[in-house]
């Protein structure tokens, strides 16, 4: 029987690895992350799971283990954030490369330095090109429901999945979840039948061996292709998610966005913020509309384009920087999917939020107000702007007060 219960965004990914009850986790204490492992490591102890867990070294290490562990066959999963995702950077790769279904929760937090352990998106962002599936949950319920599923994603496509959740945003605050019984959640994913196993005699196979100009094009292209057809898989575990439990998640969530004339792209917990944005800007006369990514990579252009065709300007919100690019990874990408529409919306990008720096309702309502006027024909200005940052002489203004004085 469901149970409404109170729980953090950490805690409700805890019981998700509990439920699922995977054969091996390995992983190192970080934060935000490290009360996931914290409290899965007590389901361990208890004897509420039968899982293997190794206590590694570095992140590295966790992410070699993990490796190691699916490719002999285990069904794996691990957790990190920030600086320990970025020293897994080398092994991210050869996780997606060799096909192995691991599923990561990270829970976002901003790289350093200088040291921040508060939220920004420029963890996972980093990797969005490292060949894993990207899901990113805007609440608590999002994030376990999210956790379920991408067992289901990684082991059909084949392909690793980070399931993202905002550092102290998330994973810190509780909200009210529905969780669901053991045994539903255990039929949903059901036994593990991995495609290969190194450790089955009878079916040799090669892992990893010296991949020169003859092969490697080959073999990026297949992933790659992989990746893309991962979308499907997404679509079709979310239906029967449905089925199973009644909740219907997409790879783009719109909001009030079928009349709007002007938008708002966000991913992660900012999104309940655009929502209560988007409603009082329509009380102030302005027909503001939210398109939610849930699913960064495959990056779901279709669904985007189809969403935000018919609006005249768009605020693409990006909670990590593309450092001197055009824009943040988010913004970008949105630019380039629109590009080919031949009446395409103006877009500005929207730097905010990063070190956890707060964003409020009214700063997105202002948004939608410069949308507002770029639609009615203003000047669209720069295209990429830094919402909520202080000028340059403010940011020294104390320590010149000090000095003065």
């Amino acid at each position: 029987m469901n149970r409404m219960v109170v729980l953090t965004g950490n805690e409700v990914e805890a019981e998700a690895m509990r439920q699922i009850n995977p054969h091996v986790v390995a992983a190192y204490p970080i934060t935000p992350q490290t009360e996931i492992i914290q409290l899965f490591t007590g389901y361990v102890v208890d004897g509420r799971v039968d899982t293997e867990l190794i206590r590694v070294e570095s992140e590295h290490s966790a992410m070699s283990a993990c490796i190691g562990a699916a490719a002999a066959g285990c069904r794996v999963m691990t957790a990190t954030s920030s600086q320990g995702l970025a020293l897994m950077w080398e092994v991210l790769y050869i996780a997606a490369s060799l096909r192995l279904p691991i599923v990561m929760a990270v829970v976002n937090r901003a790289l350093s330095g200088n040291i921040n352990i508060h939220c920004d998106h420029s963890d996972s962002m980093g990797a969005r090109d490292a060949g894993w599936v990207q899901l990113f949950s805007s609440n608590v319920q999002e994030a376990y429901d999210t956790m379920i599923q991408a067992v289901r994603v990684a082991e059909q496509a084949c392909l690793p999945v980070m399931v993202m959740t905002d550092g102290f945003l998330t994973s810190h605050e509780a909200e009210p979840v529905l969780l669901y019984p053991d045994d539903q959640v255990r039929a949903f994913i059901g036994p593990y039948r991995p495609g290969y196993a190194l450790l089955d005699v009878d079916h040799p196979i090669t892992v990893g061996p010296l991949d020169f100009h003859d092969y490697y094009f080959e073999h990026k292209r297949s992933q790659a292709a992989a990746i893309t057809d991962a979308a499907g898989v997404i679509d079709q575990v979310a239906r029967e998610f449905e089925q199973a439990f009644g909740s219907r998640y997409h790879a783009v969530e719109p909001y009030r966005l079928h009349d709007a004339t002007v938008g708002i792209v966000a991913i992660g917990s900012t999104c309940g913020t655009a929502e209560e944005a988007v409603d009082a800007a329509r009380s102030r006369g302005i027909a503001a509309g939210l398109l939610k990514l849930r699913v960064f990579r495959p990056f779901p252009l279709p669904q985007i384009v189809a969403g935000l065709r018919h609006v005249h300007a768009v605020a693409v919100m990006d909670r990590s920087d593309g450092m001197a690019g055009w824009g943040g990874p988010v913004g970008v990408e949105i630019k380039a999917a629109l590009y080919g529409l031949a009446e395409r919306p103006t877009v500005i990008d929207y730097v905010y939020g990063l070190g956890g720096r707060e964003i409020t309702v009214e700063d997105l309502v202002e948004v939608c107000e410069e949308l507002h006027g770029i639609a009615d024909g203003q000047d669209g200005g720069e295209p990429v702007r830094y919402l909520g940052v202080r000028e340059e002489g403010a940011i020294h203004e104390p320590e010149n007060a000090r000095r003065e004085a």
